[in-house]
C-alpha cells in the first residue's frame, strides 16, 4: 500500500487471499459494498450451477464470460455512482476496482481449473498460482488501469497449466480487459529480476490472488531471501535514473497540461519512493516509514493528501475519457474541476482554483520526494561525484554554522541555526554565494520552521538586505528563488506572493504557473545580465548596461504579475501592492516611484509594439509620452522582453524581436530629439530621398512618375525594400495593360521570422478581405498588413506572414504559394467556401471561451480610426472581420495581428467611404454590432 492507505499491507492481503477459497478478499474499506461490487457468492454459485450440467467447455466459457461481462458492468456502474456522490474518495476507488478485478480473475481462475481444465490428481509440476504484479498488485486501479499477472508454476510450464492460462486469458480478454502476463517459474523471477530493474520492482509489490498458496508463499519468501536482500545501491540508482529520464520526457512541473501519473510531482514520483523505501526498509504501508524517521509526521500527512487527491484526478480523467487517459488537458481541466465541485472563485473560473490546489499538490510531492531520494542518493549512492570531480573540485569556504556534506551545503547544529531566524535566508544565500545545492536536511529543517517567519522578521532591515543581495548579488537568482518558492519560504517572506504560487491562468498562452513564470523572467533577466544572451537580445544587452538601477529592475520583474488572480485589473493592483513591498524592503521613494511605474505599464510597450502600428508616428509619440525618459525607457524595454520570454519556450519570436526593437530605436529617438520630429511630412521626405538613391539607375521620367502615383500614407508605412518591389511590380503590372493581372512577390525576411508578400493589382472594393482569405486558404498565418491605393487605380498591399509553425515559408514552396494565391484572387477558388471545411478548432481547444470586444479609437491615430477586435482565435477570422468591413464600404488601411494562444486581437485602421474617421457612437455601434455577428457567425460555423 502506499500513503493515506489504511488498509491491509500486502503480506497481509496475500495470507487474507489464501485463506478465501478462491474469492476475492477486499484490500479496506471500499467506496460501496463489496456484494454492489462484486457479489462473488452468487457469481460463484451460478457458475457452479451452469457446469453442474456438463456443457461443451467452449460453451460453459461463452456463458460464464456473460456472467462475468455482467458483474462487470454492474459493478463499475456501482463503482462510478459512488465515486459521483464522493469525488474525492480515491482510496476505496482504487481499492474497489482492484476488489473488482480479483473477482473477475478468480472466477476465471475457478472455472479454467475446476470445470474446463479439471486435474483429479494433480503431479508436484501440475500446480499453478495468480499472482497480481505492479500497480494491481499494490491494490491500485484506476478505472482503466492495465491487468498485470504473473502466473507462477514450480518448474517448466506444462501443458496443463498452459491450457489453463491460455482459458483464463480468453476470458479476461472477451471482458474488455487489457491483460499484461507473463508465465514463470520461481527460479525465473529471480534470474530475470537480478537482470531487469523494472521487472524487480513489479515483483516488489506482488500480491497472491488465487491458486495454489504454497507455491506463492515460496516465491514470497525466496524473493525477500535472494532478491530484495542486496544490491540496494544499484536499485536506488536504477530508480533515480529512471525518475530523471521521466521527468526529462514529461518537461517542468508547472507545465499547463500535466501528466497525472508520469509528470513532475505525479503519482509515478510517489511511487518509485515508496519502491526505494519498500526496497529499503521492507515496509508495507508507507506510514511506516514515519517511526523509521523518513518523513516526519507532517510530511506523511501532506504526502499523503497529496496522493488522495492525485489519485482522484487520475479516475475522473479515465472515466471522463471512458479509457486510460493520464494527461490533464485543458478541455479535461474543466470536466474534472467540474466533478471534483469547483466553482467560480473571486473573479477566477473553477478550473483555475483548481489547477491551482493540482499545482501545490505537485510541488509538495515534488519536495518530499526531492528530500528523500537526495538524502538516499547522499547515503546509499556514493553522493560525491566521479574520483577526478572530487579531486579537481575546489572545496568551498564555508561561513561559520554551515558544513559540506555529499558535497551539499547542511547546517551545523539545528538549535543554532533556528535560534536566529534570519538564518531562513541565510541558507539560501550561502548557497548561492558557494555554487552549493543545499542538503535535504536542511531544506526538511526550513521547511518545519516557517512560522519564525513572522512581521518582525519581514520588516527588518537585514532581512531585507539579505533578500536583495540574493536578487543581485550571485548572478544566479532564479535558482534561490525556485527552491524558496517550494519550500514555502519566499510566500512566508513575502505574503503578497503567496496567491499567485502555483496559480495557473486557463489559457493557451501562458506554459507556466505565475509564480514559474515569475521566476523564469528573473532567470531571463539574470541571463541578459550575464551576456549570455547577447547574440539573440543585442539591443536589450546594451540597455542593461546602461546604467539601469538593477535593483529596481529585479523587483519589478519579481513582483510584476504580484496582482493577478483576483477581480481588478493585475497590473493596476499589482502597482498598488508593489508599492507597499518595496517600502518593507527598504527601497528609496524614487526606487518605489519607479518599480510601481514598471508594474501598472508592464504590458504598454508589448500592446503597443503587438497591437498597434509603430509606422504610425502617433503611435510613437504617444508611447514616448508615456514613458517620459530614456531611463524609464530602458527599464521597460528589459522588463518587457524578460517577461515575454518567460511565458513559455515558444513564445518568443524575431518578429516580436523586431517590433519592439523598432518602437525602442524609434522612442529613443523621439526622446533625444522631440516627438514634433515624428511627422508624417518628415517621414515622406526622407522615404522618397531614399528611393531616389535605390533607383537611381532609372530613367528619370519612370523614377518621377512612380513617385507621384502615391499617396503620402505609402511613404510613412513601408520600408525602403518594400518600395523598391512595388516600384518593379508596378511598371511590370502597367506593362501588360491587363486590368485582370496581379504581380506577386514573396520574400522570406529570416531574420523577422516572416515572409513578406506584396501584391499589386487594379484596385476595386474589398480587396483586403480577398487577400486576406487567400493567404487563409494556404495556411498562412498574418502578422501585419498594409494596403495602399494610388492615384492612378491601382493597389499596393503588403502582408507579412508565418508557417503554421511560426516560422517563414520555406523557400520551396513559394511558387505553389503564388499559384495558390493567384487562383484565389483570380476566383478560381472561392475562400469563404473553401475555407469551411479548415476554419476548425480543435477539440482539445474547444474549452477556451474569448467573449469578443470591439475597441473604438479615434485619438491613437490622426487620419484613422482604430478598431480593436479582441475574440477566439481561429484560421479564418481575419477573413471574417475584413470582408465584414468590405460590406459595410470600410476602407482598411492596415492591420495589425497579435495572438495569445487561443486569443486574437486583430486591430484595423480605417476609414469610412468618404475618407473619414467613425466618430459619431451610432455609426461605431452598427459597425460593431456587424462585427460581432462576423465572429459569431465564423464560430458557429467553425464548430460544425
Amino acid at each position: 500500500m502506499t500513503p493515506g492507505d489504511t488498509g491491509q499491507d500486502l503480506a497481509a492481503a496475500s495470507r487474507a487471499a489464501a485463506g478465501s477459497n478462491g474469492r476475492p478478499v477486499p484490500l479496506g474499506t471500499l467506496i460501496c459494498p463489496a456484494e454492489a461490487i462484486f457479489d462473488a457468492g452468487d457469481i460463484f454459485a451460478r457458475i457452479d450451477a451452469l457446469a453442474a450440467d456438463k456443457p461443451e467447455p467452449a460453451r460453459l466459457q461463452s456463458e460464464v464470460v456473460a456472467i462475468l461481462r455482467e458483474a462487470t458492468t454492474r459493478g463499475r456502474d456501482a463503482i462510478a455512482a459512488a465515486f459521483a456522490e464522493d469525488p474525492f474518495a480515491a482510496r476505496p476507488l482504487t481499492r474497489s476496482y482492484a476488489y473488482l478485478t480479483d473477482g473477475l480473475v478468480a472466477a476465471a481462475f475457478h472455472t479454467a481449473t475446476r470445470y474446463i481444465h479439471p486435474l483429479p490428481n494433480p503431479t508436484s509440476s501440475e500446480r499453478i498460482a495468480a499472482v497480481a504484479v505492479g500497480g494491481y498488485g499494490r491494490g491500485e486501479m484506476a478505472p482503466f488501469s492495465d491487468v498485470d499477472l504473473l502466473f507462477l508454476t514450480p518448474y517448466k510450464i506444462t501443458a496443463w497449466a498452459e491450457s489453463v492460462i491460455e482459458t483464463m486469458l480468453y476470458m479476461l480478454w472477451d471482458l474488455k480487459l487489457k491483460v499484461g502476463h507473463a508465465s514463470r517459474t520461481i527460479k525465473d523471477c529471480l534470474r530475470l529480476g537480478r537482470e531487469d530493474f523494472t521487472i524487480r520492482t513489479t515483483f516488489l509489490e506482488h500480491r497472491f490472488l488465487t491458486g495454489d498458496v504454497p507455491l506463492a508463499e515460496e516465491l514470497d519468501e525466496r524473493l525477500r531471501a535472494d532478491l530484495f536482500s542486496s544490491g540496494n545501491r544499484d536499485f536506488i540508482e536504477a530508480k533515480l535514473d529512471e525518475r530523471e529520464r521521466r521527468h526529462k520526457r514529461q518537461g517542468a512541473r508547472y507545465m499547463v497540461e500535466p501528466n497525472v501519473k508520469e509528470g513532475k510531482g505525479g503519482l509515478r514520483d510517489l511511487q518509485s519512493l515508496f519502491w526505494i523505501a519498500k526496497y529499503l526498509h521492507n515496509v508495507d504501508n508507507a506510514a511506516e516509514l514515519v517511526p523509521l524517521g523518513v518523513f516526519r509526521p507532517e510530511e506523511f500527512e501532506s504526502f499523503a493528501d497529496a496522493e488522495s487527491f492525485l489519485w482522484a484526478v487520475r479516475s475522473h480523467l479515465h472515466l471522463l475519457a471512458g479509457r486510460p487517459n493520464e494527461r490533464l488537458t485543458f478541455d479535461m481541466q474543466v470536466e474534472v474541476a467540474q466533478r471534483l465541485g469547483y466553482t467560480d472563485k473571486a473573479g477566477r473560473r473553477a478550473v483555475e482554483v483548481f489547477m491551482q490546489d493540482y499545482f501545490r499538490h505537485a510541488t509538495r510531492v515534488g519536495d518530499l520526494t526531492r528530500i528523500f531520494l537526495t538524502k538516499l542518493e547522499a547515503t546509499h549512492a556514493g553522493g560525491s561525484g566521479p574520483l577526478i570531480d572530487r579531486l579537481l573540485r575546489r572545496k568551498p569556504r564555508l561561513s561559520p554554522g554551515y558544513v559540506l556534506q555529499h558535497n551539499r551545503l547542511a547546517i551545523e547544529d539545528p538549535k543554532t541555526f533556528l535560534a536566529d531566524k534570519l538564518n531562513l535566508l541565510r541558507l539560501f544565500e550561502e548557497g548561492l554565494r558557494t555554487d552549493l545545492l543545499i542538503h535535504p536536511d536542511a531544506m526538511r529543517l526550513v521547511a518545519a520552521n516557517l512560522h519564525l517567519i513572522d512581521d518582525e522578521m519581514r520588516n527588518d532591515d537585514e532581512a531585507a538586505q539579505l533578500f536583495i543581495g540574493m536578487l543581485l548579488n550571485h548572478g544566479n537568482p532564479e535558482r534561490a528563488l525556485r527552491r524558496m518558492n517550494e519550500l514555502g519560504v519566499l510566500a512566508a517572506f513575502m505574503p503578497e506572493f503567496e496567491p499567485i504560487v502555483a496559480m495557473m491562468q486557463f489559457n493557451m498562452y501562458h506554459a507556466y504557473t505565475v509564480d514559474e513564470h515569475t521566476i523564469q523572467c528573473i532567470g531571463q533577466l539574470a541571463r541578459l545580465e550575464r551576456g549570455a544572451l547577447e547574440a539573440d537580445l543585442p539591443v536589450s544587452t546594451r540597455a542593461i548596461h546602461n546604467g539601469v538601477n538593477r535593483k529596481v529592475l529585479y523587483i519589478a520583474l519579481l513582483l510584476h504579475d504580484i496582482g493577478k488572480g483576483r477581480p481588478e485589473d493585475h497590473s493596476i493592483l499589482g502597482a498598488e501592492i508593489a508599492h507597499v513591498v518595496c517600502r518593507r524592503l527598504g527601497l528609496t521613494l524614487d526606487e518605489c516611484d519607479a518599480v510601481e511605474w514598471l508594474v501598472r505599464n508592464h504590458l504598454l510597450m508589448s500592446d503597443m509594439a503587438q497591437k498597434r502600428d509603430i509606422a504610425d508616428p502617433r503611435t510613437v509619440a504617444d508611447f514616448a509620452g508615456a514613458v517620459e525618459t530614456r531611463k524609464r525607457l530602458d527599464l521597460l524595454l528589459i522588463l518587457t522582453v524578460c517577461d515575454i520570454r518567460g511565458v513559455g519556450p515558444d513564445i518568443w519570436n524575431n518578429w516580436k524581436a523586431s517590433l519592439i526593437r523598432a518602437l525602442y530605436r524609434q522612442t529613443a529617438r523621439a526622446l533625444e530629439t522631440g516627438t514634433d520630429q515624428l511627422t508624417r511630412e518628415t517621414r515622406e521626405t526622407e522615404a522618397i530621398a531614399n528611393l531616389r538613391n535605390a533607383l537611381r539607375d532609372w530613367p528619370a521620367r519612370q523614377l518621377e512618375s512612380e513617385i507621384a502615383r502615391h499617396y503620402p500614407p505609402y511613404w510613412q508605412g513601408l520600408h525602403i525594400t518594400a518600395h523598391m518591389v512595388f516600384a518593379r511590380l508596378l511598371r511590370d503590372l502597367v506593362a501588360t495593360g491587363d486590368p485582370a493581372e496581379i504581380c506577386i512577390d514573396l520574400h522570406p525576411e529570416e531574420d523577422m521570422d516572416v515572409t513578406r508578400a506584396c501584391f499589386a493589382m487594379v484596385d476595386h472594393p474589398g480587396i483586403f478581405a480577398r487577400l486576406a482569405g487567400a493567404l487563409a486558404l494556404v495556411g498562412a498565418n498574418i502578422c501585419d498588413a498594409r494596403t495602399y491605393t494610388t492615384k492612378d487605380g491601382y493597389v499596393t498591399a503588403t502582408f507579412w506572414i508565418q508557417d503554421h509553425d511560426g516560422n517563414p515559408f520555406e523557400v520551396s514552396r513559394l511558387p505553389r504559394l503564388t499559384q495558390m494565391i493567384h487562383r484565389t484572387l483570380k476566383g478560381e477558388v472561392v475562400a469563404r467556401e473553401a475555407l469551411k471545411s479548415r476554419d476548425k478548432i480543435k477539440p482539445r481547444e474547444q474549452a477556451f471561451k474569448v467573449p469578443t470586444r470591439v475597441i473604438f479609437d479615434n485619438d491613437g491615430s490622426d487620419i484613422y480610426t482604430i478598431i480593436e477586435v479582441d475574440t477566439r482565435d481561429r484560421p479564418g477570422l481575419l477573413y471574417d472581420l475584413a470582408r465584414a468591413m468590405a460590406e459595410a464600404n470600410i476602407y482598411v488601411a492596415s492591420a495589425v495581428v497579435a495572438t495569445y494562444g487561443e486569443q486574437a486581437v486583430d486591430t484595423f485602421y480605417v476609414k469610412d467611404m468618404f475618407g473619414l474617421k467613425f466618430q459619431t457612437p451610432s455609426k461605431q455601434k452598427r459597425l460593431e454590432e456587424r462585427l460581432i455577428k462576423a465572429v459569431a457567425d465564423g464560430a458557429e460555423r467553425a464548430a460544425r
